[in-house]
């Protein structure tokens, strides 16, 4: 064999084609020796899928190139040795190099290359061999620290169990392994506590989930799970072993000795057989005394065997990474918490009953700070009406979550109270600053808004809607003309700070709107103002025509595709009803004691018009309590208003803002006793207080109806 034969792919085709070409082939093409040629203008023109391996350089980047154009690290220098080899034609011997194609080129493998010229029998020059050989010998105390160090940041960067797997399997490939596989035990996955008492044996061998997986060769085809598959452990194997006995596995030359793995296994050894597996270790995962799976490392391409050196390197890398899982898998658990408090603390379904039809979504934020304190409510109301309530509490987690189910709880009792919109949000700055400061111990300068809120009461009687808002963004109402619009709501301060007092503003709403209250997770986005959003969202919900869920997924779709929330999102869509002439009647009344009478006569009647007559007995009396204190207390005019929806109403409504009081009446008391009769005979009562003074209300049960419909508004 002539020098001049190996100067190119064509002269080792011929030199195949000689006598001892199988030879030259399996010599050139699968030695363990990293083999590149090189024409006299230091270009590349062949190199083996050793050298490849070797440095993590595909042939389409090197050849073409000089060293210093498809290398990293030392090739400049390597460059220079060729040159004086080129030109003085003695060997270059064992010279020391490491490469950075990896990117970690002061943590790289060192690398012994070797030079000689080629010459035709002739004398003329044909270029420059390179035979590349793997240094070997033990990595210094700092080179395994530096390792270690780049491990702490490249592995953990998330609190996320499946990307820190993955991670350790790319940091280990190929520097270390040539494949890497690392699964986890399901419950790591899930956040829970691993049960150690299934990898004691018995039973089969325990189920473990891919979390990482790495290899050197395109394609992976020794992997048989990818990440996120199920990965099912035979009950003898060396997995079930590690996972048992905490302690690592170390084969350096697998099938070396009789009793080694995996000897009696006939599948295994048939796939280490077709590819290639040599060398094996496989690593325990655990932390703060918990297993939470395996990590096993497998060289292919590699001739070399592991090391007692790469095992303890192995263990340290992976220690390093069982920290970031555990950390992973207990945020995983906490997340899991806040967010099972968080949905507890939300309601079940939203029913606004005859005043609107309404649907709601909830989408956690997904970083690591966990769940957020967004909160939302449908809240009936006496006289028909309903209270449409979002609020966002400020921070994340279970602190936020129970502050949220503080609030909402608070809310529900104002709204018991039948307070206006402004007067509320007063109260529920109060409770907030309260909350404020049992968490800052009382300092004033620490008390900071913990929260902000939006609260709608709509009436279905006049279609009027109040509104009120603290710190919260305004709500959008979509008109049944296709047409959405912000309203100019005054906004106050967030809940906590108790600077300013709140106000309200009404609206009229056509039968048929939506009203879309939000929070600000919807349409803020640290990328673009939060106008943007807005006017995405109204795009989104300009379709009047659509169903309220469509219309909702339609808005939440508005959300950037392929990224998580950072913050919790919440839609609350309510499209408004009005009650039916049918079911209302209103009467003035004059401030006179025969306005008694005639108000019992009037109630009378209409209720036989609604084919109520059974409860026509009932009705007078809480009608003659009722508008016989308006009348006595009161020097203007009185109004009485019945209401039928999905219970029947008695309003009376007068100018006076002084409340009445229920008390025992005495034995010889000739009054005192109105409101507790009321009480008796309806099924709840109360009052409030209105612009023009004050109202009482009473309700009761509607007999079931004889022919299948229910008076709820609608037909």
């Amino acid at each position: 064999m002539t020098t001049s034969l190996l100067t190119s792919p064509e002269g080792i085709v011929q030199s195949a084609a000689a006598g001892s070409g199988p030879a030259l082939e399996a010599l050139l093409t699968r030695s363990p020796v990293g083999l590149a040629l090189w024409g006299t203008d230091l270009r590349c023109t062949w190199a083996n899928a050793t050298l490849e391996h070797q440095d993590g350089i595909p042939g389409d980047r090197r050849l073409g190139r000089r060293p210093s154009e498809a290398l990293r690290g030392d090739s400049c220098a390597l460059e220079a040795v060729m040159a004086k080899v080129l030109r003085t034609g003695t060997p270059a011997l064992s010279r020391e190099y490491r490469h950075a194609a990896s990117g970690r080129a002061g943590l790289a493998p060192a690398y012994s290359v070797s030079f000689f010229r080629l010459d035709d029998p002739d004398g003329s020059v044909r270029g420059v061999c390179s035979l590349v050989l793997e240094a070997g010998g033990r990595r210094s105390s700092g080179e395994r620290l530096a390792l270690l160090s780049e491990a702490g940041t490249r592995v953990g960067t998330t609190l996320d169990t499946m990307r820190t797997g993955q991670e350790l399997a790319d940091f280990t490939v190929p520097f270390l392994a040539d494949y890497a596989a690392v699964d986890l035990v399901e419950a790591v996955h899930l956040g829970e506590e691993p049960p150690y008492r299934t990898f004691a044996g018995g039973g089969g061998g325990p189920v473990l989930r891919r979390a990482g997986l790495a290899s050197v060769r395109a394609g992976a085809p020794e992997a048989r799970r990818r990440p996120g598959e199920v990965v099912t452990v035979p009950e003898t194997s060396p997995f079930t072993e590690v996972l048992a006995s905490r302690r690592p596995f170390f084969e350096p030359v697998l099938g070396y000795r009789p009793d080694g793995w995996p000897a009696g296994h006939p599948v295994p050894a048939r796939a280490i057989r077709e590819h290639g597996m040599h060398s094996v270790m496989v690593v325990p995962v655990q932390a703060r005394g918990i297993v939470l799976g395996v990590a096993a490392f497998v060289r292919t391409v590699n001739p070399a065997p592991f090391e007692e050196e790469d095992m303890l390197l192995a263990e340290q890398i992976v220690a390093r990474a069982a920290l970031s899982l555990d950390n992973a898998r207990r945020y995983a658990r906490e997340r899991a918490t806040a967010l099972a408090l968080q949905r507890s603390l939300l309601p079940r379904a939203v029913s606004g009953g005859a005043a609107v039809d309404a649907v709601s979504r909830y989408l956690p934020a997904d970083i690591e700070d966990g769940v957020g304190g967004d909160w939302y409510d449908v809240i009936p109301l006496p006289g028909a009406r309903v209270a449409l309530v979002v609020g966002d509490v400020a921070g994340h987690g279970i602190n936020a979550a129970a502050t949220m189910g503080r609030l909402r709880t608070a809310v529900h009792t104002l709204a018991d109270m039948d307070l206006a919109p402004d007067e509320l949000l007063a109260h529920l700055d109060e409770v907030v600053g309260r909350l404020a400061d049992e968490e800052t111990g009382g300092h004033a300068d620490e008390t900071c808004a913990l929260a902000t809120c939006l609260y709608a009461v709509y009436d279905p009687a006049t279609r009027h809607c109040v509104m009120a808002r603290a710190g919260h963004p305004p709500p959008a109402v979509l008109l049944p003309d296709g047409h959405v619009d912000f309203p100019d709501l005054p906004d106050g301060t967030p809940l906590g700070l108790g600077v300013l007092p709140y106000e309200a503003a009404e609206l009229e709403l056509p039968e048929g709107s939506v009203i879309a209250l939000y929070t600000d997770g919807l349409v803020e986005d640290r990328r673009q103002d939060i106008d943007v959003g807005m006017d995405r969202m109204a795009a989104a919900l300009a379709r009047p025509g659509l169903p309220l869920d469509d219309l909702c997924a339609e808005v939440m779709g508005t959300l950037r595709a392929g990224t998580a929330p950072r913050d919790d999102v919440t839609l609350l869509l309510a499209r408004t009803r009005a009650l039916s002439p049918e079911d209302l009647a209103c009467w003035e009344l004059p401030s006179d004691p025969a306005a008694v009478g005639a108000a019992r006569s009037l109630a009378s009647r209409q209720l036989a018009a609604w084919g109520l007559e059974g409860m026509a007995e009932t009705t007078q009396m809480i009608v003659s309590e009722l508008v016989t204190n308006a009348v006595v207390h009161t020097p203007g005019p009185v109004r009485l208003r019945l209401i039928r929806h999905q219970v029947l109403v008695v309003e009376v409504a007068d100018r006076d803002n002084n409340l009445p009081r229920t008390r025992r009446a005495g034995v010889t008391d000739e009054g005192g006793c109105g409101l507790c009769l009321v009480a008796r005979l309806g099924r709840r009562w109360g009052i409030r207080l209105t612009p023009e003074g004050k109202l009482v209300w009473a309700e009761q049960e509607l007999p079931p109806p004889a022919s299948g419909e229910w008076h709820d508004g609608t037909r």
